[in-house]
């Protein structure tokens, strides 16, 4: 086969060389990194795909159709540590890939593949990866949102975006909800999950205390759902529910996972949380302030989009972390109450679909 065949468009559909993916490792970002397996997987379907995570990402990866395998390999994101970027190289020679699709535009995401010498490594121009990257791709700044730059490698280069990309997946047997469940003492009945942090404060909406109150009230079951930085706000959430709500936040990803596919409503800011329920199939609601919809929801669709509509703010969307306005006021004009109507009436639509 010609070297320069693969992702130009031409190549054999009998290779079976394994194909990696150095992904973007935010757990929203990793989650929507499915979309570029499928795109390869449609390519070529007997070609294996593995995916590059950290500790914490790594449990998604069981979760995702298609996916051989994750590559756990933790890497400093403040430095080059030389020794971690050699003992991957080192790992990756073994496996004998034939593709590497390096989604990052940084030059460290593409050292070890280099190393590694996988023969073909694709990526965007950028950060002067001369010799690290040798499958140039160009026009990164003309794709609109980030899945669009993303999927566009898994392409033959030059190819035109299709009208719609396939979505992300993740599938957790019932069998390993129903243990879940057992093993956090949670009835079988439908709960609505509240997905509180996000990267940046900007994005967190400040009423869920209140509107856990409110759900409680309704005689719904709640669930903090959330990693260790959440702590604080779910027993604020706790303390205004009462004993209806429930604090399910912790270290392991795999719990949130689990959370988000038992709970028959999501309620989340814009944050991993709300694309891993998106992809799960559960009716997600996604609350956005500072952050645009059309660039940042899930490709899955939401079962509600949840944004300030009583006045136009010439600020939004900031895309900021931290609110420059000082007073929050696109997300502070989102009130509970209106909130949890949305809420019931998802889950209404989401009984009725079922029965």
């Amino acid at each position: 086969m010609n070297k320069d065949s693969q992702l130009s468009g031409h190549a054999d559909r009998d290779d079976t060389r394994p194909i990696l993916i150095i992904p973007y490792m935010w757990i929203g970002d990793f989650v929507r990194n499915h979309t570029v397996v499928r795109v390869l997987k449609e390519r070529w379907p007997n070609r294996p795909v593995d995916l590059l995570t950290t500790s914490l990402c790594a449990p998604l990866v069981d979760y995702m159709p298609g996916v051989r395998q994750g590559i756990v390999w933790d890497l400093p994101r403040s430095r080059l540590a030389v020794g971690r970027q050699l003992g991957l190289a080192k790992l990756l020679r073994k496996r004998n890939y034939g593709t590497a699709l390096v989604l990052p535009r940084t030059w460290k995401a593409a050292i070890a593949p280099a190393l590694a010498g996988i023969p073909e490594r694709v990526g965007f121009v950028g950060e002067f990866r001369f010799g690290l990257i040798n499958r140039w791709r160009w026009g990164e700044k003309k794709l609109p949102r980030f899945i669009d730059k993303n999927a566009a490698l898994a392409q033959p280069d030059g190819a035109p975006l299709p009208a719609e990309w396939p979505v992300p997946q993740l599938r957790v047997p019932t069998e390993d909800i129903a243990r879940w469940r057992d093993a956090n003492a949670l009835s079988a009945g439908a709960a609505v999950a509240l997905a509180p942090g996000s990267v940046g404060v900007s994005k967190r909406w400040t009423y869920y205390p209140e509107a856990a109150r409110l759900l409680v009230e309704c005689g719904l079951e709640v669930w903090v759902v959330g990693g260790p930085a959440e702590k604080g706000l779910a027993q604020e959430i706790v303390a205004a529910g009462g004993p209806g709500v429930r604090d399910l936040t912790g270290n392991d990803l795999r719990n949130g996972v689990l959370a988000m596919a038992a709970a028959g409503v999501a309620i989340s800011n814009d944050s991993g949380l709300m694309h891993i329920a998106a992809a799960l199939g559960t009716p997600t609601m996604g609350i956005f302030g500072p952050t645009s919809p059309y660039l940042w929801a899930p490709l899955n669709g939401l079962a509600a989009t949840v944004v300030q509509d009583k006045s136009e703010l010439a600020c939004q969307p900031c895309q900021s972390t931290i609110c420059k306005m000082n007073d929050h006021r696109c997300m502070r004009a989102i009130a509970a109450a209106e909130v949890v109507g949305i809420a019931q009436r998802v889950l209404g639509e989401a009984a009725k679909a079922k029965s």
